[in-house]
């Protein structure tokens, strides 16, 4: 990450770099804070951060039955959406998706847990955002058939799971029905390939614009801006490969992917399984906006929780045999002693 700032400060785009210090590069020394605590720390950080994003999706809920927003943000032309804590509708539905993996890999009582899940699910709901809906769908039904029940048997834990999928399926589909008829889903109601998708497909036509030593270069975010605005009609750009390629060029921004899927890699191959699931989800739903191009706290947050919910380290094979061992020195010099002297005593006799 410092090599490609520096490489874009050479180059003259330094502007380019704003999004990748604030978001990577702060995200990078809250790594290095958390791996310098203890795991019981590492946790409580976690807990607090899957809290603050329950919190989002209660108020989100609330933001969405009041048709008002706690935070400020522009007016949507189509229909109200909630942002609860987040900054965005995206980003709520994104991140409330991403926590239910996370939730089931915290130590909070069972009732607790549910109760989250069940929150956050309702917060990706009112949030309209259709991925991250799906993607939280999907994750409770991984989360249900791989997650082990470790205080059931095999086969009793495969007839519960049984019973609880027969039981999840059609409360889901009594709570989107509800939902849909409170009026909280709207953008359900249209077909998938409404403006919103149509925007996300729009947008590629932008490499037809520039020439091929441009996209290999890269160009300024105005004269990429100009285009997106003037020539495809669209106000925003909503996808992550777009911006890094024409911000930072074609290879740099190979590099900076490869740099960033290494990273994440590395986090996710620690992980608890059902922690693993919810980086996942979070991965896939950014990939559709711009979460990964922009100046956020959310991947924070994320490099966080993977480091919160880490499996614990198993102690080095040498470690435990020495332990043992001097553990058991003394009692075999008293053992060595108490022979010495029954042989002195018998040779006496």
């Amino acid at each position: 990450m410092l090599a490609l700032i520096v490489y874009l400060g050479a180059v003259g785009r330094s502007g380019s770099v704003g999004f990748v210090i604030d978001t990577y590069v702060v995200a990078g020394f809250a790594c290095m804070i958390m791996l310098t605590l203890p795991h019981d720390m590492r946790r409580l950080l976690g807990d607090i951060t899957l809290a603050f994003l329950i919190a989002s999706a209660v108020i989100g809920f609330f933001e969405a039955i009041a048709q008002d927003r706690l935070l400020p943000y522009p007016p949507i032309r189509d229909v109200f959406r909630p942002i609860g804590l987040t900054g965005h509708p995206l980003t709520l539905g994104a991140m409330s998706a991403t926590a239910i993996g996370f939730v089931a890999a915290t130590r909070w009582p069972l009732w607790v847990r549910l109760l989250a899940i069940f929150t956050l699910y309702v917060g990706a709901a009112i949030s309209t955002a259709r991925t991250a809906f799906v993607l939280a769908s999907l994750e409770l039904l991984l989360l249900l058939l791989f997650t082990r029940w470790s205080k059931l048997s095999k086969r009793t834990e495969r007839r519960a799971k049984g019973i609880v999928l027969l039981l999840l399926i059609p409360l889901c589909a009594v709570l989107f029905v509800v939902l849909l008829g409170a009026g909280f889903m709207e953008r359900f109601r249209g077909t998938l390939f409404d403006d919103s998708f149509m925007a996300r497909v729009t947008i590629y036509r932008v490499f037809d614009y520039f020439s091929w030593s441009e996209i290999m270069m890269g160009v300024h975010i105005d004269q990429l801006m100009f285009v997106v605005n003037e020539k495809l009609d669209l106000e925003f750009i909503e996808s992550a490969p777009v911006v890094l390629t024409m911000l930072f060029g074609l290879p740099a921004a190979l590099v900076f992917t490869v740099a960033l899927f290494r990273l994440f890699s590395r986090l996710i191959r620690g992980a608890a399984g059902s922690a693993q699931l919810g980086a996942a989800v979070f991965i896939i739903a950014s990939l559709s906006n711009n979460t990964f191009t922009e100046k956020t706290s959310v991947v924070t947050a994320i490099f966080v929780l993977l480091l919160a919910y880490r499996r614990p380290l198993l102690p080095a094979p040498s470690e435990a045999p020495t332990h043992v061992t001097e553990q058991k020195r003394p009692a075999a010099r008293a053992s060595g002693a108490a022979t010495a002297r029954r042989k002195a005593r018998t040779a006496q006799m």
